[in-house]
């Protein structure tokens, strides 16, 4: 694919002000609503999932942007070029109060394998325009260049890294959990939350959500490619679990807290309408598959786990061990093992938030609870089921712990039994503040595990029908902007040969 570059957006989006199909309309008094900017995601062979949110004034105390009661229907185009003289589909949709005047339409009809542009146009406004693509035609394996990332913390970063992404012009983005954070302001930071207190109520979220997005560096990644999205836990509330909460502080109902959290983020996240929640629930896991290339399986480990064992942190548990106990739940585990022995791809890359790999913290064998080595069980059986059906190009993309590992998965840790499969983990894209690269996390007591890092960025991978190269990449400072992006390791995951080698 030939990629559109930061510049040709930039000039799109300017363009387009003139484009006669979407020519402003006799100006009215909403004020620019499209300050969010635009997202794509879920892509499709014959599509893709586009984004946008209405918000005039988006840091608004009651949640709602800036918007009346009143539903706006809003106009859309999607163009094979980004000035739009070659409109492919085009249509319009209603945004209402109900969902913060947030939009999620479904595209359809477009030709495999290829990028496109998109707008919205609403009461005379035109909004950014954002590029999408496609997935390959089903059959076919095009090479994928896909980069992930997790973490960030608008308080103790600028978005650097966000906006690094955006410049590798990817097919394809994944988030894996704490796109935004719950918590209260501190003294302590570089940037400010709105609102200042925790967030526990449906407005409070939005503002959050809003806040986010009005980021220049993150809307700058959302319009640069379709995104894959899954949480954590500081979507909601830190360390939850199902609807265990961690501590009681702040008081209140949290089954309505979730309610409104995941409501929230889906009205600020490219899904699809069929994740819209209800009430405190919503269907989070899903597969995407990328032609014959690879499936990406993108898991819920919050919403259906058991709770954490032995009171959480990271300690020597025997009731970790517990086959009984859950991170996916069982109906998430056994979609997973079916679309798996599936074989839909040569690759299957499991979108996931927690650490996979075992990782002992000391020689009594204290782990982290909060991980799969609080739930090994369900781990034991994800490996051994995908081992028993054949499969070697497991590949696992993890996030939440704020800093970069690769490991070696292996079918028996404790007998160091044989490799079966591969864990890359993103480190955050600000949590953690700059980091220090000089820490050293490796250990003796995990020498599958291979790689560490202490510093914010992300990871590309490139993905053939025969390897994946592996760039883990950082920037140096997010305490203050505009920092050059650089890969300190670099590795290849053969396939038939799972496990980390040298490039």
């Amino acid at each position: 694919m030939s990629p559109l570059t930061r510049r040709a957006l930039i000039a799109g989006g300017v363009a387009s002000a003139g484009a006669t199909i979407l020519a402003p309309a006799v100006a009215n008094a909403l004020a620019y609503p499209f300050t969010l900017g635009v997202a794509s995601g879920e892509p499709a062979p014959d599509g893709f999932v586009i984004w946008t949110r209405l918000a005039p004034s988006p840091l608004a105390a009651d949640g709602l942007g800036g918007m009346a009661a009143d539903p706006v229907t809003v106009e859309w185009q999607v163009a094979t070029d980004n000035r739009f003289t070659q409109v492919v589909r085009s249509g319009s949709t209603v945004a209402t109060r109900d969902w913060a005047h947030s939009l999620h339409v479904e595209v359809t009809g477009l030709q495999p394998g290829r990028e496109y542009s998109y707008r919205f146009r609403a009461a005379g406004h035109i909004s950014p325009v954002g590029r999408g693509v496609t997935a390959p035609a089903p059959g076919t394996s095009p090479a994928l260049t896909m980069l992930f990332a997790s973490c960030s913390h608008y308080e103790e970063g600028y978005f650097t890294a966000y906006r690094r992404m955006a410049e590798e012009n990817p097919d394809l983005v994944l988030h894996l959990g704490d796109y935004i954070y719950e918590g209260a302001a501190t003294t302590t930071r570089v940037r400010g939350f709105a609102p200042s207190a925790e967030i526990t109520g449906l407005a409070d979220y939005r503002v959050r959500h809003a806040q986010y997005k009005t980021d220049v560096d993150l809307q700058a990644a959302h319009a640069a490619a379709p995104w894959l999205v899954v949480w954590d836990d500081h979507e909601v509330e830190n360390n939850y679990a199902d609807l265990v909460r961690a501590n009681t502080s702040p008081a209140g109902d949290f089954r309505a807290r979730r309610a409104a959290a995941y409501k929230a983020y889906y009205e600020h996240m490219p899904l699809r309408p069929a994740q819209r929640p209800v009430a405190e629930d919503m269907q989070l896991y899903r597969r995407v598959r990328w032609g014959g290339l690879a499936t990406f399986h993108m898991l819920d480990t919050r919403q259906h786990r058991a709770d954490q064992a032995c009171g959480d942190g990271t300690k020597v548990c025997a009731d970790a061990d517990d086959p009984a106990r859950t991170l996916t739940g069982a109906t998430q585990e056994a979609w997973l093992l079916d679309g798996m022995r599936q074989r839909l791809g040569t690759w299957d890359f499991l979108g996931q938030q927690v650490f996979f790999a075992q990782k002992l913290a000391s020689a009594d064998g204290a782990r982290s609870m909060d991980s799969w080595d609080g739930y090994t069980a369900n781990r034991d059986r994800l490996q051994r089921g995908w081992d028993s059906a054949g499969l070697r190009n497991t590949v696992v993309l993890t996030g939440d712990v704020h800093r970069s590992w690769a490991a070696d998965l292996l079918l028996d840790y404790d007998a160091r039994d044989r490799v079966i499969g591969t864990e890359l983990v993103t480190t955050s894209i600000t949590s953690g503040g700059d980091g220090n690269a000089a820490d050293n996390g490796l250990s003796a007591l995990n020498p599958h595990v291979r790689f560490y890092k202490n510093l914010r960025g992300y990871v590309r991978t490139r993905t053939t029908s025969t390897r994946v190269d592996v760039d883990f990449r950082f920037v140096d400072r997010v305490t203050t902007r505009d920092y050059p992006v650089r890969t300190l390791q670099s590795y290849v995951v053969e396939a038939g040969n799972p496990g980390l080698q040298a490039p």
